[in-house]
């Protein structure tokens, strides 16, 4: 899956849909599926270390992860999130960051956060041939600074994130994720921009959409997101799967004669 099949399908009107994906099985299984975009994405942290927020996981952490979705797949594009402090400091940090990813992990390509802020450090990943997504609207990582988890991008606020997409197309980013805005303003800056958009969070009207698998696939515990959709319950069928083995188990009737050499 290559970045000019994915303009060419905005070109076209063409709707398309990205997952998060920690692990070889899920990576495969979701390429099987027909998904074209896997995100290796910080919410790792939470979804895979057991983490309050995504701000606390590493590179260190990540670069496995990568690695092993990059490993099991052959046809997505598998994007690698930069976690927060490996690329704020300056661009050269945010490309040597961004060069570890695609060299250890075998990455296609990385996202960052932020808005014109880093547009340096768009125009140095991009000017070294290193295809970057640009993530707006609620950006996790300054979940601080906006006073938690805050729709972003109403009243007045909303031209500016118009502004802020065009201005990191120009710089060179090949798609932008927005996050956590209405979905007049998603509509408004998928319209204004080139690039293919990718909605979490934004309404319909973007290009793509991303959700986090665990949420998707119902594996996910407690208040999850208004925009989140469980599209099956597989923490109830892998609960079910581990309470009738540990059952057969305890009766003796695993492992039968036909599991025994």
């Amino acid at each position: 899956m290559r970045i000019p099949y994915l303009q060419e399908l905005k070109a076209q009107g063409r709707k398309w849909a990205m997952l998060t994906a920690y692990d070889m099985y899920t990576a495969a299984i979701f390429e099987e599926a027909g998904i074209p975009v896997l995100l290796v994405g910080d919410s790792a942290s939470n979804n895979v270390y057991g983490n309050e927020s995504t701000l606390t996981v590493t590179v260190d952490e990540l670069i496995p992860l990568v690695r092993a979705v990059s490993r099991a797949t052959h046809r997505a594009l598998v994007i690698a999130d930069l976690p927060f402090g490996s690329y704020q400091a300056s661009p050269e940090q945010c490309f040597h960051t961004a060069v570890r990813f695609m060299k250890e992990a075998g990455a296609h390509a990385v996202k960052l956060e932020g808005g014109l802020e880093m547009l340096l450090q768009v125009r140095k990943l991009a000017a070294s041939g290193i295809p970057v997504m640009a993530h707006i609207g609620f950006t996790p990582q300054h979940e601080h600074q906006l006073g938690g988890y805050r729709v972003q991008g109403r009243g007045e606020s909303a031209q500016h994130l118009v502004e802020v997409a065009q201005a990191l197309e120009e710089a060179g980013a090949f798609a932008l994720l927005i996050e956590m805005v209405p979905s007049e303003t998603a509509a408004a800056v998928t319209d204004a921009v080139s690039i293919p958009t990718v909605g979490i969070g934004a309404g319909n009207r973007c290009d793509a959409q991303v959700l986090v698998w665990q949420d998707m696939a119902g594996l996910s515990s407690g208040r999850l997101p208004r925009f989140v959709k469980q599209f099956a319950d597989a923490r109830s069928a892998l609960a079910g799967a581990a309470r009738d083995f540990a059952t057969e188990v305890e009766a003796g009737t695993f492992p039968g004669p036909e599991h025994s050499f």
